[in-house]
């Protein structure tokens, strides 16, 4: 398995002037044909730095692709450095040469003398056609290495990887990478390692990586095989392993898929409609659930009712249990959440109380949080405390109402229709 190691040359990456998206770019171009990459490094225009990243690079890749510092002017330095590193003269491509000139006399331009310099290429190497500007870039093998020699500028690398460097690799590298996301929610980053450590320690193929995103965790399986039925039941076995620990957290795949939308089709399918009454939230939930198309069809409203009048006179919340328990409570958080199905004529309730700060309410601390549901008879109310900002107890507060919605769709039968 050959490895492979990214270097960007280019003060301007190290001043933050611009972003290494072609790092990122060439990373996922070659997990597709299986490559494996292990180290991006970013250097800038300085000859002997350059020597120093280009004998780390040697020493621990054998496959080393160079962007940036192909360019006219004296600091575009890279294929220089690198004729010197290899010992390998640096000559003019005539071909080159041609399309720069052509370049200019389309333009209309008097080419300066400087441009020709972009037309010299390392003796010996591959050169690649630049169809997108003047610098053409090199394939250069020696016994123990491969070296790629492309341009910075986006818009010139990438269809000069995709149509040149991408074939060259395709004829020695295709071992392609089949990837899987999985979606978690309700247990942390250390939680979810802790319970699968054994399988991350054990991981070869397919591989486990975790990486933690707000609110939630998501676990990258990836497997390696030419055959994509051997590669999908690789997977499979994989997930099968990981869904007998904490499949009760699983909610869904990719990289684009939500919680909320997750619930938004669970509804659908079920034919189930709901309705919100948010205290805490401030029609958050509302909001996030009527982001979707034909929303229209399965939330039937929202009433936000932050005092206890709006509480009591709108969604019918008795005076008793404001009395008794107070506005933030599991008894006011299940009379909501029915008040809202039945004033909105809905299948399902959910209503959200608490105190999201910056000071108490009722004796309970900042984060105090209950999330009530309700179906008919059948009604429930969970507590969470959450710590973080005002916007953050809100936002956590919304996911886990959808989560709970969720997990009753999935397993209560009484929230079957």
């Amino acid at each position: 398995m050959v490895n492979a190691e990214l270097i960007a040359v280019g003060s301007e990456l190290l001043l933050g002037q611009i972003a290494n998206t072609n790092a990122q770019f060439i990373s996922e171009q070659l997990a597709e044909l299986g490559i494996n990459v292990f180290y991006h490094t970013v250097v800038g225009d300085n000859p002997e730095r350059l020597k120093q990243v280009i004998s780390i690079a040697q020493s621990r890749s054998e496959l080393i692709i160079f962007t940036g510092g192909l360019g006219p002017t004296k600091d575009d330095l890279t294929k220089e450095t690198v004729a010197q590193c290899l010992d390998r003269r640096l000559v003019t491509d005539d071909k080159a040469m041609q399309q720069i000139e052509d370049y200019f006399k389309k333009l209309n331009r008097e080419m300066t003398e400087n441009n020709r310099k972009q037309a010299i290429v390392l003796e010996g190497s591959r050169v690649l056609p630049n169809n997108n500007g003047m610098a053409p870039g090199m394939i250069i093998e020696t016994e123990s290495h491969r070296y790629i020699l492309m341009p910075g500028p986006p818009s010139e690398m990438k269809p000069m990887f995709l149509g040149e460097v991408k074939p060259y690799l395709l004829k020695d590298f295709n071992e392609p990478l089949h990837s899987r996301v999985l979606r978690f929610f309700g247990i942390g980053e250390s939680a979810l390692e802790t319970e699968l450590m054994d399988l991350i320690d054990a991981q070869t193929n397919p591989t486990i990586a975790p990486l933690a995103k707000e609110g939630e965790v998501t676990l990258r399986l990836t497997a390696k095989h030419r055959n994509p039925a051997e590669a999908t039941k690789l997977l499979d076995d994989t997930e099968a392993k990981i869904s007998a620990r904490v499949g009760e957290f699983l909610y869904g795949y990719g990289d684009e898929t939500t919680l909320p939308q997750v619930v938004f089709e669970l509804l659908k399918d079920k034919g189930l409609t709901v309705a919100s009454a948010e205290s805490l939230t401030g029609g958050l939930f509302s909001q996030q659930l009527t982001d979707f198309p034909g929303a229209s069809a399965l939330f039937s409203g929202g009433i936000v009712g932050y005092t206890n009048e709006v509480k009591r006179d709108v969604l019918g919340v008795e005076q008793r249990i404001l009395d008794e328990n107070g506005a933030v409570s599991e008894a006011c958080a299940m009379a909501m959440a029915s008040g809202a199905a039945e004033h909105c004529h809905a299948d399902l309730g959910i209503s959200f109380t608490g105190v999201a700060g910056p000071s108490l309410e009722e004796d309970h601390p900042v984060g105090t949080v209950f999330i009530g549901l309700s179906h008919g008879k059948t009604q429930v109310a969970h507590a969470f405390r959450f710590n973080g900002s005002r916007r953050g107890i809100r936002q956590r507060s919304v996911m886990h109402g959808f989560d709970l919605i969720r997990r009753y769709l999935l397993e209560k039968s009484p929230f079957e229709k």
